[in-house]
Order: C-alpha cells, then structure tokens, then sequence
C-alpha cells in the first residue's frame, strides 16, 4: 500500500487523513459530545434488548433470539465508524494509519454486509411464523436458528474479502486526504493512481448482488406474510402480525432504502457532502433508531423491557 505525489514517484507513509466534519474547534467539540450521546444511547437501547432476550424465559423464540443478534450486530457496526470518528473529532492531525483504514473499511462493510443476511433470515422466520404455522415448530428449530445466525456472520465477512485485497495492492497518488469521516470506497477510489472502471464496476457488481437479491427475497416473503395475514379471520391476530411485520419492515426500509441510495449508482457520482450525510443516517442513525422501532411496536419486548429497567 503505497502513496506518491506522482503517478511514477512512490513513497510509503503513514497512512491517509480522514477529513470527517470541517468546522472550527468548537464545532468539533460540539460534534463529540453530540456523537458521544447517541453512540451511549445506541449501545444502551440495542443491549437493553440482548439483555431483555437473555433474561425473560419467554423470549427465548426464534424471533427474539434472531432480533437479540440483530442488536448484537448493530453494536459493531456503529462501533466500527463511531469510535474513530470521535477521536478524530479531537486529533489535530485526524490520521489513520494504512493498516487501520483498510481494516475499518473491511470490518463496515462486512458488518453491513451480514445485517443485509442478518434481515433476510428475520424475514424468513417471520414467512415461516405466519404462512406455515403448524408447521413452523418443527422447521425453525433452535438448531437451524443457530445455523442460520452463525451463517450469516461467516457470508458477511466472507463476501468482502476478494474487493479488499484488490484495493488494498493498490498504489494511491498525490492527496491522502479522504473527504469523508470513514474509509468508504468512494473516496479510497478516488485516490488511487490509475483509475480503473473495471475495477470500480466489480465493487459496485460485489456490493449490489447482495443488496438486490436479499432485498427482493425480504420484499417477496412479506408480501406472502401480507397475504397471509390479510386471510386471517381475527383482527386481533391481525394486528399483531401486522404489528411485527410492520417494525421489521421499517427496520428494513430505513437500511436498505440509505444503502441503496448509497450504492445503487458508481461511487464516483457521490458528491461529498451527500455522501457522508447519506453514510451518516445508515451507520449511526438506523442503529440507534431500530431498537426503538422493535420496543415500541412490540407488546412482549416491551413488557421484557419494562421488567428488566425495574418499570
């Protein structure tokens, strides 16, 4: 991993500068405490959950454990962007290292990566739960539950791991500032020394296959759930499957909706203002705000939490 201020002059450095928000000193102090509050806040709603999961016996379903990963996972992910952010907020320098940004880049993305698997699983469970109710014991079963958690996590790492060692062999020339508050793809691109289209269209093949395939199956199992649902005699049944449809339906808008945004066009047509707002909202945002969506619109969660906080 090289930098040079020419395309024919190398010199090994550091590592790149991550621009994240320009502002005065005081703005940058201000943005601390602001992302310090919601990252607590993130880490504080998502373990309320895992705790919840872990502690009401009557939790212990395969929704609730899937939903108890789901929180876990969204604990990493905001933990791989927020940290560094903060401490750049107060560095004068704002470096990281080589080592560091390619190691951000591939843990974000995988740790997206695998909660795009992670939601397509919740609404398979959800498909199972409600269009085949009899026999949805004997199908998700605690083993095949585990199975697919743990599947997830090892398709999520792996996916990402041929476009990271390609764009890690790369030589990057003149600036090494990065104008964005985490190592994206977009601008890591944008700084290598020749521009290769092919390149940047296999990232785009690497990131979209996944996204559009798993967002279609999640669209295509609620709209049996729908349909089911709409079937059903009880209104009270309705509209407690429409209740846990509805949040994980949310949940599923708000991160595909930013990432598609995202990544549904080539990285180079970002500008970078939109981009790190954009990045912002799925990486920060959607994770403090999912727990809150699953808490709310979930009577059994609820209670679980109630009784956990001593309510």
């Amino acid at each position: 991993m090289k930098i040079s201020n020419t395309p024919n002059t190398s010199s090994t450095i550091t590592g790149f500068i991550l621009l994240g928000f320009p502002c005065p000193r005081e703005g940058q102090i201000l943005l601390f405490l602001l992302f310090s509050v919601l990252y607590l806040l993130t880490l504080m709603s998502n373990g309320s959950i895992i705790c919840a999961v872990y502690w009401d016996q009557r939790l212990h379903t395969p929704m609730y454990i899937l939903l108890a990963n789901f929180s876990f996972l969204e604990i990493w992910y905001v933990t791989s962007t927020v940290p560094n952010m903060l401490a750049n907020f107060l560095s004068d320098t704002k470096v990281i290292s080589f080592s560091g940004c390619f190691l951000q880049f591939y843990t974000f993305f995988s740790l997206g990566f695998t909660e795009c698997f992670s939601l397509a699983v919740m609404a398979f469970d959800r498909y199972l739960a409600i269009c085949q109710p009899l026999r949805y014991p004997s199908i998700m079963t605690g083993r095949l539950c585990t199975n697919l958690v743990v599947s997830c996590w090892i398709l999520g790492f792996f996916w990402f791991l041929i476009p990271i060692i390609i764009i890690s062999q790369m030589s990057f020339c003149g600036s090494r500032i990065i104008d964005h508050f985490l190592c994206d793809l977009g601008p890591l691109l944008a700084l290598t020394c020749k521009k290769a289209p092919v390149v940047e269209h296999v990232f785009s093949t690497f990131s979209l296959l996944p996204l559009i395939t798993l967002f279609l199956f999640i669209m295509g199992s609620y709209a049996l759930v729908l349909r089911a649902v709409l079937k059903v005699p009880s209104a009270a049944g309705k509209r407690k499957a429409f209740s846990t449809c509805g949040s994980h339906l949310a949940v599923v808008s708000l991160f595909y909706g930013s990432v598609l945004v995202m990544y549904g066009s080539p990285t180079s047509k970002h500008e970078g203002g939109a981009q790190k707002i954009v990045t912002l909202f799925y990486s920060v945002v959607t994770p403090l705000l999912n727990p809150v969506i699953y808490s709310l619109r979930n009577k059994d969660m609820k209670n679980a939490l109630q009784k956990l906080l001593g309510m």
